[in-house]
């Protein structure tokens, strides 16, 4: 029997496979469950496993609002060998036989790493020069000057070691390089490095725990799949402040109207930075946008918000009971 097209919005929390590429992921979700789009929130190499956010037609739209988000990941590194790529897929490019064995010296190293520094992306990279991936050139042979990228490392912490590996968890900002992370600890150790395993334990709010195989997934009838794994559009943005408003608001904002002041008075608005975002449901619980509140004003005809973001109510998936928290 041939599915009707799957026009249910949502967060499918996919836990990937080894070899699978997150385009290959996102692939498959569409082809399955026959969605019109299908987006993944943060890329993950073919070596590494573990969780990939996977948007799903109107919550394709959310994408932007959760790629920034801290990530957190069980790393298995190599010490004493270094590759081109900094991770087991790349050709050797130096050997090392003098590996310190001391666990306080490896975690003094890793500690060191705290806080905000500057990252070289690495060649191998998806990044793109000029229009064409770092990793096209790498291939090729050439090497290009990189801009290096801030980024924060909040938590990292030795779990195993058993030389000449080591096994260490990490909380870091998105956009961090884990491989080259490797083999910057090989380069403070003087050994060299190079990541051998990854394993993405949370992305955001979205934990491996609640994370799904494909071929889990697939496995399951569709309406099943959908009703355990689809995570709602409001919920997966788990923390982030609401506001709930009457139709008469949700039209406004949903055709682009001006909301103000005046319109929101008799509203419970929960109190927020400036700048902070809010999404905005409807009586139904439907997520029909994300703004930002302006500052006060005298005037009652004033806006009330700036709006960031508008979606379709009619995508909105009401059927997925699943609330992820």
């Amino acid at each position: 029997m041939t599915h009707q097209p799957c026009r249910e919005s949502g967060v499918l929390v996919i836990n990937k496979t080894v070899g699978m590429t997150s385009h290959d992921v996102c692939a498959a979700v569409k082809r399955h469950f026959r969605v019109a789009k299908a987006g993944h929130v943060g890329t993950l190499d073919p070596l590494a496993t573990g969780v990939l956010p996977v948007c799903v037609n109107e919550a394709t739209k959310l994408v932007q609002f959760l790629m920034h988000q801290d990530k957190e990941y069980r790393c298995t590194m190599e010490l004493g060998v270094t590759t081109d790529t900094h991770d087991r897929e790349g050709a050797v490019i130096a050997r090392c036989t003098d590996i310190p064995e001391d666990p306080a010296l490896i975690q003094r190293t890793l500690m060191a790493l705290r806080g905000d520094r500057w990252q070289i992306p690495p060649m191998f990279s998806a990044l793109k020069q000029n229009g064409i991936p770092l990793y096209r050139l790498a291939r090729s042979g050439a090497t290009v000057q990189r801009q290096p990228r801030r980024i924060s490392i909040k938590e990292i912490d030795v779990i195993a070691i058993e030389v000449p590996h080591v096994v260490f968890r990490v909380v870091c900002s998105a956009g961090t390089y884990v491989r080259t992370l490797c083999h910057e600890i090989g380069d403070l150790l003087g050994c060299g490095a190079h990541m051998v395993a990854l394993e993405r334990v949370r992305n955001g709010s979205f934990h491996i725990k609640r994370a799904v195989s494909c071929e889990e997934l697939f496995a399951l009838p569709r309406s099943e799949a959908l009703s355990r794994y689809l995570i709602p559009m409001p919920a997966a943005l788990y923390g982030m402040p609401e506001i709930t408003v009457c139709d008469s608001v949700a039209r406004k904002l949903q055709s682009g109207a001006p909301v103000t002041r005046g319109d929101i008075g008799d509203l419970q608005v929960p109190p927020c930075a400036t700048g902070q975002q809010v999404k905005v449901l409807s009586r139904t619980g439907q997520l029909i946008g994300i703004v930002t509140p302006l500052p006060d004003g005298a005037q009652e005809c004033m806006p009330a918000w700036k709006t960031i973001r508008v979606f379709a109510s009619r995508e909105e998936c009401g059927s997925a009971r699943r609330i992820y928290q």
